[in-house]
């Protein structure tokens, strides 16, 4: 096995596989990257499919891109469990325009059952939208049994 697909990095490319293959992300066109242990980011163009009747972009596009980022960012640390996500608080700063954004996540503690991360919403003038922080916690379902997520 070449060594970008061994160990860690192995694990990283199969949570980012693991984000390409899920439905929900047929309707949010984005794409995740895990930068290291602990840190994902996900780049995502929003578009007037995502904006509410005042022509910004919805809330459940800032807690979906929010959520992930933390959630990847956590899951980058556990390699035989799929996480969960069993609470999460949003921040709105300013509104969403059409254009490209970047959520950035990253484990804050936690290292057995509950983990805490963090994430925040940055646009494309570089200027934070919205930030988040959520627990999660393992679950009983197994990453290698996941479709999408491939060590090989």
């Amino acid at each position: 096995m070449p060594p970008e697909r061994s160990g860690e990095a192995a694990h990283f490319r199969a949570l980012e596989s693991l984000y390409a293959a899920a439905p929900i992300n047929h309707l949010f066109e984005s794409r995740l990257q895990i930068a290291g242990p602990g840190v994902a980011r996900i780049h995502f163009d929003v578009d007037e499919r995502y904006f509410h009747a005042a022509g910004a972009a919805h809330g459940t596009s800032y807690f979906k891109l929010l959520d992930d980022a933390a959630f990847y960012a956590i899951n980058s640390l556990v390699t035989d469990r799929f996480m969960l996500t069993t609470q999460f608080n949003l921040l709105f700063t300013r509104p969403l325009s059409a254009g490209p954004v970047v959520a950035e996540g990253r484990w804050i503690s936690g290292k057995r059952r509950v983990f805490v991360g963090d994430a925040r919403l940055i646009d494309a003038e570089g200027e934070e939208a919205a930030r988040g922080t959520g627990t999660f916690m393992r679950s009983r379902i197994a990453l290698a049994t996941l479709p999408g997520y491939s060590r090989s």
